[in-house]
């Protein structure tokens, strides 16, 4: 050996053309995979309308935007909820698995398994991921029932507010600006300006 570092490397991604049906993996088949050694949690992926989708790397303003909100969120969240953060969600009867930057339910729910209309706020954190999170993300989110899902720009801290979910998307979307209190919808306690955060 040269004594060269051999850690595990990323999947190559490839685009698939528009219209070319793709394989359908279900949440089963994806446990699998990754107890085989076949993804690693250098892979970073996850499962979305059965297609396995690579998470977007994260960049530093996204890291200091989130771990600033997740202490905000910590020093005031009620005994009642439960804060799961990255966690691997596997929603029941759904064939998913994401990993929301934070995901809040009732305590004595679990996060890994939560069921979507039980979910309080999801929260995503974007940079690089922002107009996946807008889109996509937000579109699943809704589909599954998630009564209230936040987008958080971590550029520019504006924060697209979801309610209202359907099988057609949202029925009410909302841009907060930083200036402007963020209210969830069930946890009125943990309203916050995030331009109060400590980010410089």
């Amino acid at each position: 050996m040269n004594g060269l570092s051999h850690a595990p490397k990323t999947r190559p991604t490839t685009q698939a053309a528009e219209g070319v049906p793709r394989l359908r993996w279900t949440l089963a088949e994806f446990e699998r995979l990754t107890e085989l050694g076949i993804f690693t949690e250098e892979d970073r992926i996850e499962l979305i309308g059965g297609e396995l989708v690579p998470m977007s790397p994260k960049g530093n303003r996204h890291e200091v935007v989130r771990d600033e909100l997740q202490d905000w969120i910590i020093r005031r969240l009620p005994e009642v909820v439960r804060l799961s953060s990255e966690i691997g969600w596997r929603p029941p009867h759904a064939d998913t698995y994401i990993e929301p930057d934070f995901l809040l339910c009732p305590r004595a729910l679990k996060g890994v398994t939560v069921p979507p209309p039980e979910v309080l706020l999801a929260i995503e954190v974007a940079h690089s991921s922002l107009k996946f999170d807008m889109t996509t993300k937000a579109d699943l989110y809704a589909r599954l029932g998630v009564r209230e899902y936040w987008v958080v720009n971590a550029e520019t801290l504006t924060t697209r507010v979801h309610r209202t979910p359907s099988a057609q998307g949202y029925a009410s979307v909302v841009e907060v600006p930083l200036t402007e209190t963020l209210t969830p919808l069930f946890m009125p306690s943990l309203s916050l300006k995030l331009a109060d955060l400590p980010l410089d």
